[in-house]
């Protein structure tokens, strides 16, 4: 059974988000992109996203954002919707970028607010709800914000998402980060006007799913896995999506420590699943260690090849 998807009126079900892979001279990895989307088609994802955290956006220039949008849309002969992620620090710089992706084919946009400078304290909430209106403004395709206090230092309250949907017609996609207990809110609040979609690389998967979000946004370690539970759950079979998750879980646990975890070992554990091998970290923080490549790969054989 294939997920729900875009293409479909509803925005459901388990999108991998693109990990960026390097070459060695520190250039976006060809080769490995292209490996990427060519297995989460094969394993039927029912969309693809991209420049988000864990395709550490922040590290890409303007180029190296498009490209990846370019090769996405080429790479899944457009069989997977799209969805773009679009950062940057001005409204104009938004909307320039999220013009770029629907010329491209993108299917929907996530918008991030304006990142903090180190130290910054957050502007007023009314600020990141009139910088959101701004940029959504006669876009052409379904937009969703990505509410990610925990991540991202600032977020809107489940009433300010409810009055900027009433504002803004095409704001039809929440992209949560956040406890279960949270997302529960924040669906029982909006979950009638948009798909609430989580992240958070899976965790609590079954409880955001029984909370009332339409899906997750994870990473491709485990995605296929995720993917599996979800399937297992809308059908009614909840008892194989909990064996299934209680497999997966220690996985999602390992990746999940933090950001740099994500980066420094959850992509080796997708490049492994999908048979290469890291050749380059881009100004990480975090450098793997014997013991947590050891961990990795022990996570890796676990979940098995990627289709």
């Amino acid at each position: 059974m294939n997920q729900p998807s875009v293409h479909s009126g509803r925005i459901a079900g388990i999108y991998p988000i693109l990990y960026a892979f390097f070459d060695r001279d520190n250039r976006l990895d060809r080769n490995a992109m292209r490996r990427q989307i060519e297995a989460v088609v094969r394993a039927q994802a029912p969309g693809v996203a991209v420049l988000g955290l864990a395709t550490e956006v922040n590290k890409l220039s303007r180029t190296e954002r498009e490209q990846i949008i370019q090769w996405a849309i080429e790479d899944s002969g457009g069989t997977l919707p799209l969805a773009v992620t679009v950062s940057g620090s001005s409204v104009e710089a938004q909307r320039d970028l999220a013009r770029y992706a629907i010329a491209q084919g993108a299917s929907w946009l996530i918008l991030q607010p304006p990142a903090l400078a180190a130290g910054a304290i957050p502007q007023p909430e009314a600020f990141y709800f009139d910088f959101f209106a701004e940029v959504m403004n006669g876009l052409g395709v379904p937009v969703g914000i990505q509410n990610a206090p925990e991540y991202l230092g600032v977020g809107l309250s489940a009433e300010s998402l409810e009055r900027l949907a009433a504002q803004c017609p095409n704001f039809r996609v929440l992209k949560g980060e956040g406890p279960s207990i949270v997302l529960a809110e924040t669906v029982a609040r909006v979950g009638h006007l948009m798909p609430v979609l989580n992240g958070r690389g899976g965790m609590e998967l079954l409880d955001n799913l029984r909370a009332g979000c339409a899906g997750m946004i994870v990473a491709p370690d485990c995605f296929d896995w995720q993917q599996r539970i979800y399937q297992a759950f809308i059908s009614g079979d909840v008892a194989h999506a909990e064996a299934l998750y209680r497999q997966v879980l220690p996985a999602i646990v390992f990746v999940m420590q933090s950001l740099d975890t994500l980066i420094c070992y959850g992509k080796r554990i997708a490049a492994w699943r999908m048979g290469f091998e890291v050749q380059h970290d881009r100004e990480v923080k975090l450098l793997p260690t014997r013991f947590g490549l050891e961990a990795a790969r022990r996570f890796a054989d676990m979940l098995g090849p990627l289709p």
